[in-house]
């Protein structure tokens, strides 16, 4: 009779919690089907047997060339930006000649994030483009698996620095040439003789303000990347 009585019990008691610590309110537990129904989650994020493969990768180039544009167009977060209002004290310093209705500069870096496959995320850092904040270069391109070199047909001698900077690092990168409207067009063979860039670096025309512009040249620079260092 008592084991009856037990049984009974056992079938009509609800599911069993984890109990609350320290205040916060019980878990329900991995089995809960609700766990299962959450609503805009990716598959990655619903299996909990896999992970997220993360990638990093590095936007530079010449100061006022559209890398936190690029930054911005693409993020699925709110951008981490570091933007400083202009000053009469740069005017020596930068120069805004092919960009006169630029307010505002990156003291530090832009950040953004994008979630390409079901489980390939990239951590996208935009450099800053003037030569005094270039000494924190080393700290965000550590880890990196590649980078985009930002160029503007106009002032192609201002994304030299980065060109050679990438190269004595043997970091993979791509050249990625944004059109301005109102400026001339140029085919990517054409800036890759003027850049003297290897044949085997990919040179792409895009607008860092058109998201699946941008899109297309991050995967672009995986598959890059991966050629590269296929380990």
């Amino acid at each position: 009779m008592d084991s009856v009585v037990s049984d009974a019990t056992a079938v009509s008691e609800p599911p069993v919690e984890a109990p609350a610590v320290a205040g916060i309110p019980a878990q329900p537990r991995p089995e809960d089907p609700l766990l299962d129904t959450e609503d805009g989650a990716q598959d990655w994020q619903l299996d909990h047997t896999r992970a997220p493969i993360a990638t990093k990768i590095v936007v530079a180039g010449g100061f006022g060339v559209g890398k936190t544009t690029f930054v911005r167009a693409v993020s699925e977060i709110t951008p981490l930006q570091t933007e400083a209002l202009m000053t009469r004290a740069s005017e020596d310093t930068d120069d805004l000649t092919s960009t006169p209705d630029k307010l505002t500069t990156t003291v530090a870096m832009d950040f953004g994030r994008i979630t390409l496959d079901n489980d390939l995320v990239l951590y996208v850092f935009g450099t800053p483009g003037q030569q005094r904040f270039w000494f924190m270069w080393d700290d965000l391109v550590r880890g990196a698996i590649g980078a985009i070199v930002l160029a503007d047909t106009r002032r192609l001698t201002d994304c030299f620095p980065a060109l050679d900077y990438f190269e004595s690092c043997g970091l993979p990168y791509i050249v990625a040439v944004n059109h301005f409207e109102g400026t001339e067009r140029f085919e990517p063979e054409d800036v890759r003789e003027a850049l003297t860039v290897s044949p085997d670096v990919p040179v792409v025309i895009m607008d860092a303000r058109k998201r699946y512009s941008v899109v297309e040249t991050l995967l672009s620079m995986v598959a890059h990347a991966l050629e590269a260092t296929p380990e």
